[in-house]
């Protein structure tokens, strides 16, 4: 046995070596994963797929939400984020259906990290402010439901747009209600807010106040909102579209309150304007007020998304390497 022992070693001595970041067995030149990909913290933000950039409220094809995990999962991305706005009512009211979902989310290890929502609480009649409190903590207790950790959340603006496409116009400001002024709808929206929040803390979920249109068109809004408000369970979506003027100095303004980035892209030209953003740049932002968390797409041009997303992902994980 000893002699048999010596003799393969010898044998053994006089075989090519074989690099240690070859697999037993590979080719030549094939390292084994865990050379590939060496462990240690993750080198980039993980990016997801919001499921507005499939639908664009207009791509019938995408109101399945089963078929956008498909391509999140397809495309590679890291998470999904559900614009909830896509699901009809019959789905909304079927527990079944929507617990099909997370499940489907699961078996593609795909986790869903955000849920967009939308309601207003910008308007002088109680009723209404009442009827979108209720809304609003019914879509708390859904992501909760779904095991989502973060709602965005808007305040709502005065309707006196004649439609979407003349706010768009109008750069996203819109006059208050006669009689009325922006001071006014403060109140309103705190009030509500700190209902729904309280709300959101039972369900461990984290609201997202979203600058968006509205008492959110600036930041100094926002920070008014959420500085009264006051609760860890309401922080900020940082819409990197949604500032058409003065977009870093006023993303900086919001970034140490950050929860969730959704980054806009127009290839194609946007639906309603188009802004040439230095992602870059604001990867250097948000990585200065030390933001670790998840970056998600909302793809907003007109061209097609087999082409647009897959290159919208790629410049996403260029311009946010984890800090």
């Amino acid at each position: 046995m000893l002699k048999s022992r010596r003799r393969f070693l010898g044998l053994a001595s006089t075989l090519p070596l074989i690099p240690l970041t070859q697999a037993v067995g590979a080719e030549p030149g094939v390292t084994t994963p865990s050379t590939a990909n060496p462990s240690g913290p993750r080198k980039t933000h993980p990016i997801i797929l919001s499921t507005y950039s499939l639908w664009r409220f207009r791509n019938d094809e995408f109101r399945d939400f089963d078929r956008c995990l498909d391509v999140a999962d397809e495309m590679g991305f890291d998470g999904v984020e559900l614009l909830l706005y896509q699901l009809e009512q019959n789905e909304l009211l079927s527990h079944s259906k929507l617990m099909s979902y997370k499940r489907r989310a699961l078996a593609l290890g795909l986790p869903l990290i955000g849920m967009s929502t939308h309601q207003g609480f910008v308007s002088p009649d109680p009723e209404i402010r009442k009827q979108n409190i209720d809304r609003t903590i019914g879509q708390i207790e859904l992501a909760y439901k779904l095991g989502i950790p973060t709602m965005r959340v808007n305040t709502g603006r005065w309707g006196t747009s004649k439609d979407f496409d003349a706010l768009m116009a109008n750069r996203g400001i819109e006059p208050p209600l006669e009689g009325y002024t922006d001071e006014d709808g403060f109140p309103w929206v705190i009030d509500a807010l700190e209902q729904c929040t309280a709300v959101a803390e039972k369900c461990g979920i984290v609201l997202g106040l979203e600058n968006h249109w509205g008492l959110g068109l600036t930041p100094e809004g926002i920070l008014r909102i959420i500085n009264a408000v006051d609760s860890p369970w309401l922080q900020i979506t940082a819409d990197t579209g949604n500032f058409l003027e003065e977009p870093y100095e006023r993303l900086e303004q919001i970034a140490p309150r950050t929860i969730l980035v959704q980054a806009k892209t127009y290839y194609g030209g946007g639906q309603w304007y188009s802004l040439d953003l230095d992602y870059q740049r604001i990867g250097q932002i948000l990585a200065k007020h030390n933001y670790r968390g998840f970056v998600s797409l909302e793809f907003e041009g007109m061209e097609d998304y087999k082409t647009a997303i897959p290159k919208s992902l790629e410049l996403l994980r260029q311009a946010f390497p984890r800090v």
